[in-house]
């Protein structure tokens, strides 16, 4: 059995078609979902095109093979993006979308929203009561016309559990990442965003919006302290260590991770080792002791404490989870 369906509505401007920024977030769900990687895991998600028409107008020839109503029968339903003159211009999201999207709700479906998608899920009322974001650019627009959703400009994703909603640009290959992680696993995660080269693992609240996102160019550059740290997770690792293998002062350490990544030194090592740890828990039968030792976050009682507190389940509770949805072979059960 698959890991799921997974079902984009795909909702052009009548007249001006899908601009290249909706193009472009489309194209990540595509590019995450709809390439098989037979050798990550036994089989990969279907895959479905949903649109309330023909070939979509403008330069992107795009066909949909299914009609909007088809989104009701997926797992997974991912809205990339609507319409700029619905963010632009405050026309209405298109109803034969917001009936669908309550469809799938309705019958249980994961709905998911990469940018100004959020605007579709919101006019649904997906998102009442619930933490949304987009791309920051638009999220003052998005609380006021809804103002029953708790509208967050500062992370990249946010996991409600059974709706997610991300911000714009890479923030969405972030989410779908997220995805897969939930159901496939770190490991096929990892590996996927190796082949995408993009980061194995950004926390949803990472601040989406950084003044300096990528550090100077030059020979204190922070890739390799980094990949360093990763190799040495289970070592006391300290900042005085990675500022004085970096060159740099431990201040300007802290300065230069924090303007890179949105984070600080500490929460970034938190994080790694919590990703770590998720892999040991998932691929090897290692006792939690020896998982916590491994990752660096020592004994098991710390291990239970910080894992909680990030994934929001005890470790044990974690690996009889992700053993229940994927059998040894890396094929998922028969549970959805």
């Amino acid at each position: 059995m698959s890991p799921g369906t997974v079902a984009i509505a795909v909702v052009p401007d009548p007249q001006l078609g899908i601009s290249p920024w909706e193009m472009y977030e489309l194209s990540i769900a595509l590019a995450v979902f709809g390439i098989p990687h037979a050798d990550l895991a036994a089989t990969w998600y279907d895959l479905r095109l949903c649109g309330s028409g023909g070939p979509a107008p403008g330069p992107y020839a795009l066909r949909t093979d299914h009609g909007l109503d088809a989104l009701a029968g997926a797992d997974t339903v991912i809205v990339p993006s609507v319409p700029e003159r619905v963010v632009d211009d405050g026309e209405e999201v298109p109803a034969d979308l917001v009936e669908a999207l309550r469809a799938a709700a309705d019958s249980g479906a994961r709905v998911v929203s990469l940018c100004t998608g959020a605007f579709a899920l919101a006019a649904a009322g997906l998102l009442d009561g619930r933490r949304a974001t987009a791309h920051w650019q638009h999220t003052a627009r998005l609380a006021a016309r809804h103002p029953a959703v708790i509208v967050d400009d500062s992370v990249l994703y946010t996991d409600e559990g059974t709706v997610l909603t991300s911000a714009g640009a890479t923030a969405a290959l972030d989410l779908c990442l997220h995805l897969v992680r939930r159901d496939l696993g770190a490991r096929v995660a990892n590996q996927l965003a190796r082949r995408l080269v993009a980061h194995a693992h950004r926390a949803g609240g990472q601040a989406q919006f950084i003044d300096t996102p990528v550090p100077p160019a030059g020979g204190d550059g922070l890739g390799p302290v980094l990949q360093w740290a990763v190799e040495h997770l289970a070592d006391p690792l300290t900042v005085d260590d990675l500022a004085r293998r970096a060159g740099m002062s431990p201040r300007s350490f802290h300065r230069r991770l924090l303007e890179a990544t949105g984070t600080t030194p500490l929460k970034w090592l938190l994080q790694q080792r919590i990703a770590h740890a998720q892999l040991l828990l998932e691929s090897t039968d290692l006792p939690v002791e020896r998982i916590g030792e491994s990752s660096g976050l020592g004994t098991a009682a710390n291990l239970r404490r910080h894992f909680t507190r990030s994934v929001g389940v005890p470790p044990t509770d974690y690996r009889k989870a992700f053993r229940a949805t994927v059998r040894p072979s890396g094929r998922p059960s028969t549970g959805r």
